[in-house]
């Protein structure tokens, strides 16, 4: 049987919770990398898979989905056995604190990075507004008063600590947050960094997207 297809990029958060996901079940997926900035993603080839020209896609098979948590909640059922249960509750109320976080994710988190690469690589601004960065900083108090355990949705790790992490670390190094204010979420930091597969799979990617948009304001300071 071949493996699940996804079309990613090493920098994008989304992309990044996907592969998350696939490492913490254990399951290979074959990459395919789409160069957004070069406009692979709009291309008639990626439209006829996508017509929502974003990614991360996945392709199982000839099963197409287009939307991270619609993903990484398809291959923790599918794939994910044993460890499905954990990381995507059955259970009705646990699931919904595990939907109500990814929801969290989408409309405050990444949302919030949005507002501001879409300034940083497509409007060239020089420098990124500061209300722009009071509304990161305003999702920081969000996560920090909701973490009312070692997890965002609870005493257990799930894809939603896999997909706010994604987010989350794209952003501290470029906004920062101070550990004194914010113990929770550096704790919760701390905590995801332990997984075997974070560094390679998150970290380098978030640090990658961090220093890309330093470099762009600076770039776009001299235009």
């Amino acid at each position: 049987m071949p493996k699940p297809v996804l079309y990613t990029v090493h920098l994008s958060p989304p992309c990044r919770a996907v592969e998350l996901t696939a490492k913490a079940l254990g399951l290979e997926l074959e990459r395919k990398l789409v160069n957004l900035l070069a406009g692979e993603n709009l291309t008639p080839e990626f439209l006829k898979l996508n017509p929502k020209h974003t990614i991360p896609v996945l392709d199982d098979n000839g099963t197409i989905i287009s939307e991270s948590h619609a993903i990484m909640i398809y291959l923790v059922r599918k794939y994910g056995m044993g460890d499905g249960d954990a990381l995507y509750p059955a259970d009705i109320v646990q699931q919904a604190r595990v939907n109500e976080a990814l929801h969290f994710e989408s409309g405050v988190l990444f949302a919030r990075l949005r507002f501001i690469t879409e300034l940083v690589f497509f409007a060239r601004k020089p420098e990124i507004p500061e209300d722009r960065i009071e509304y990161v900083r305003q999702a920081y108090r969000l996560l920090e008063d909701s973490l009312q355990y070692d997890f965002v949705a609870g005493t257990r790790m799930t894809i939603a600590d896999l997909s706010c992490i994604s987010t989350v670390a794209s952003m501290v190094d470029f906004i920062p947050m101070e550990q004194s204010e914010f113990p929770r979420v550096h704790g919760w930091i701390e905590r995801m960094k332990q997984l075997p597969y974070y560094g390679e799979t998150n970290g380098a990617g978030a640090r990658e997207l961090a220093h890309l948009i330093v470099n762009m304001l600076a770039k776009n300071a001299k235009l």
